[in-house]
């Protein structure tokens, strides 16, 4: 892991991300005392353990009825003048 004095990480922030992207956590230091750690997205997620899943969110909605009724209107369409 890099270390970074917060002066330095802020003038060279798009480094710092770029690094903690490629080559993993920065650590970003204060009067030399660990302050705060950049990290990848994706490690961030995995971490957390909130990687977005869209099948695991539809299976975990709201149960419903069975017999729910979704009424539909019968009404025909209106015209539409294309003006062809």
């Amino acid at each position: 892991m890099s270390s970074w004095q917060l002066q330095e990480a802020k003038q060279r922030f798009s480094e710092v991300v770029r690094r903690a992207h490629d080559e993993g956590p920065q650590i970003v230091t204060r009067h030399g005392e660990d302050v705060a750690v950049i990290i990848d997205m994706a490690e961030y997620r995995r971490l957390k353990g909130q990687e977005p899943d869209f099948k695991k969110f539809l299976l975990d909605g709201p149960d419903w009825d069975d017999d729910l009724d979704f009424p539909r209107q019968r009404d025909l369409p209106r015209e539409v003048d294309l003006g062809w």
